[in-house]
């Protein structure tokens, strides 16, 4: 019955054995920015244990306020270049493939955090998201670097021979103010409405095709709702949403990953897709569901989401034999075991155990 999960997938210079992709999550185990053994350990486990493709934690630009936490990794400087060169080799040692998820938090970052504590933070117009101004609207200038920032990052991951690259454009962070009229208050081309304000990621998108070059998969992540309002909504209807995602498709988007909270729940009233399924629908493109997938060791049809939220097993697998989206991110079930996918897919249900919080206090 798992077998979806386990049809080859292709796309430009990608092929993967499965459709199981581990979803990034922050793990801040990177002293200094640098990821060490203990981080290409991590996901080499995962790669030889039948994850399809490894999504890696948020790594950040060379931007000086892209962190809000001197853990999580760089993704520019000699030591940190080296550090993730080993990542990929022990990945790739294990069979795996693997992109690396280019992060800047932007407004996110508390003041004094980070690598660099004494950086003002990046933003679309100095706007929290209240809409209270508390820094200078960043020049032209400066947001055109934001943008060459990414496409730097880029370039390091081809040299590195990473398969893909993942961009960060969910959840409040930049990418993501840039998309909020409250935060995106600019009167050049990256403000006005919500497809003028999508082109701040297009411009994204385009600069890292050419640092990229055509062989490598440029991976798009958005989200409806934000760290700050679990209820927010970009796109109300079907047709705002083709308008703001065709931004991206236009600018040469490879895949889309559609970030819920609950991958389970439709996104838009008298349809059962869900967010993944309608950026499928409306776009053409391959795509990415997430959103609480995890599965019940005690019950083998249960997908379970928080507290004692559950979709059954059955409706993940039915959904894409509809192939009403092309792949499926594991989050905390993958943290806390590695071998997660090989169980699944060899149908060990019984040993699979319910997620704990405890997990997250080591990179195992």
């Amino acid at each position: 019955m798992t077998s979806p999960l386990f049809r080859p997938f292709s796309c430009r210079g990608l092929t993967l054995p499965n459709r199981i992709v581990m979803a990034p999550m922050t793990r801040s185990f990177s002293p200094g920015g640098v990821p060490g053994q203990n981080v290409a350990d991590y996901y080499e486990r995962r790669a030889a244990a039948d994850v399809g493709l490894i999504v890696t934690e948020g790594t950040v630009t060379d931007r000086p306020g892209s962190a809000n936490d001197p853990n999580v990794p760089l993704f520019h400087g000699d030591a940190a270049i080296k550090g993730w060169g080993n990542v990929v080799n022990a990945v790739h040692g294990a069979g795996g493939k693997i992109a690396p998820q280019l992060w800047h938090v932007g407004m996110m970052r508390k003041p004094g955090t980070g690598h660099n504590p004494d950086a003002n933070s990046d933003s679309p117009s100095g706007l929290t998201h209240t809409g209270k101004a508390v820094l200078p609207p960043p020049s032209e200038e400066e947001v055109a670097d934001m943008v060459a920032s990414y496409a730097r990052s880029a370039a390091i991951a081809k040299q590195l021979g990473f398969d893909s690259i993942e961009i960060h454009g969910a959840h409040g962070y930049l990418i993501d103010q840039f998309f909020w009229g409250i935060m995106n208050q600019r009167e050049d081309k990256y403000g006005g409405g919500l497809k003028e304000r999508a082109t701040f990621a297009a411009d994204i998108i385009k600069e890292c095709r050419k640092a990229v070059g055509d062989e490598m998969p440029i991976i798009l992540r958005y989200s409806q709702w934000k760290q700050q309002d679990y209820t927010a909504r970009l796109a109300e209807t079907p047709q705002e949403l083709e308008a703001f995602l065709n931004v991206f498709v236009d600018a040469g988007v490879d895949i889309l990953h559609c970030s819920q909270r609950r991958f389970w729940e439709p996104e838009f009233d008298g349809s059962p897709l869900n967010l993944a399924g309608w950026t499928k629908k409306l776009t053409g493109l391959p795509t990415i569901s997430v959103g609480s997938v995890g599965l019940n060791g005690d019950f083998f049809g249960a997908f379970v989401g928080q507290g004692s939220e559950a979709a059954p097993l059955d409706q993940l697998i039915e959904m894409m034999a509809r192939d009403e989206f092309d792949m499926v991110a594991v989050g905390r079930a993958l943290l806390q075991d590695p071998h997660w996918a090989s169980k699944v897919k060899e149908g060990r249900m019984n040993e699979l155990e319910n997620y704990s919080g405890e997990a997250l206090k080591t990179l195992y």
